[in-house]
């Protein structure tokens, strides 16, 4: 009997610190949100001094631009909330996703400003569990992909039937919005534009932990682990790859080729997936989200040529229904 109670009582402790470690894991990967997570101003990426102070002032320089504050209710009863930036009565309208634990602002300081120069409408939306959105939980995607879809289906609702969108992306944004490309995107949906997108949260969990020299047998079945018992979620359940198989929807990939936190090679697969509706461009030097800041003229090149492309498209093809 007393070695049955040792064996019970090692039993409980090895269980329940696989609990702590496991709980640890998600409140470090998945948490949200985290210390000074919503600081515009707080940049992680390396850059320049130069590039830091132009960031900063692209920054500031939209937040200063008024706004209305929208809102709606995710299919899990979540409230999130967005910025709408209006320019023009009837223009097409920019959807833009931020990354992991980024802003909108600090996002999309310079994506914003190529749209408004475009007088294309722009939506800032505030991912789940981040800035005044409700939620505690990142998911890489799995989840938010079904936020975009609301998001755009709000859009539709509010603007009109003949409305023209864009969704944009960076990093885990660009991941979501190419995940949503396998959902049933409204068809006012024109375009895709991801700037440095990760394939799935699976193997961004596996690519971080390799790149940290981690035990990754035992680390990656603990934080799928993590996202499960605490998330609520799969990391396998969503992946980039696989939704852009059948889109029908054209996409932009835009990546740094100096990319320090997702891989170049990601995006390279996204795009080889389905190479007769994917586009994809590479920046020499450019690290993490740093394309558009690293060559602001041949990134705006390529996003006003993808815009003016397919809402010319989508206007021909309207044109040629009412025939």
């Amino acid at each position: 009997m007393t070695y049955l109670r040792y064996l019970a009582a090692g039993l409980t402790a090895a269980a329940a610190a696989t609990v702590t470690t496991v709980y640890g894991i998600y409140r470090y990967g998945f948490y949200s949100p985290r210390r000074r997570q919503n600081d515009d101003h707080k940049i992680l990426i390396p850059m320049s001094k130069e590039q830091l102070d132009r960031s900063i002032a692209m920054i500031d320089k939209l937040n200063a631009r008024p706004y209305e504050r929208v809102y709606i209710s995710s299919y899990d009863g979540l409230r999130l909330s967005g910025r709408y930036y209006h320019i023009k009565d009837g223009a097409p309208l920019a959807i833009l996703c931020h990354g992991y634990r980024g802003t909108p602002s600090r996002d999309f300081c310079g994506g914003a400003d190529i749209c408004f120069n475009m007088e294309i409408n722009v939506l800032l939306i505030e991912e789940r569990a981040h800035c005044t959105s409700e939620g505690h939980t990142i998911t890489f995607g799995v989840k938010e992909r079904y936020d975009v879809l609301s998001w755009a289906n709000y859009a539709v609702d509010r603007f009109g039937s003949d409305l023209k969108i864009l969704l944009a992306g960076i990093s885990m944004g660009g991941g979501t919005v190419l995940m949503a490309s396998g959902l049933c995107l409204p068809h006012n949906v024109k375009g895709i534009l991801a700037d440095c997108p990760f394939t799935s949260p699976s193997d961004m969990i596996m690519d971080f932990g390799r790149a940290r020299q981690l035990p990754m047998k035992i680390a990656y079945p603990m934080a799928g682990m993590a996202a499960k018992l605490f998330g609520n979620f799969s990391l396998t359940d969503a992946d980039a790859v696989e939704a852009v198989k059948n889109t029908e929807v054209p996409i932009l990939i835009i990546h740094g080729e100096a990319d320090g936190l997702v891989p170049c090679e990601m995006s390279q697969r996204i795009a080889e997936a389905n190479s007769e509706k994917i586009r994809r461009y590479t920046f020499p030097g450019a690290d993490h989200g740093l394309s558009y800041i690293t060559d602001k003229v041949r990134y705006t090149r390529l996003v006003e040529q993808f815009c003016g492309t397919i809402f010319e498209e989508a206007e021909l093809t309207e044109e040629r229904s009412t025939l």
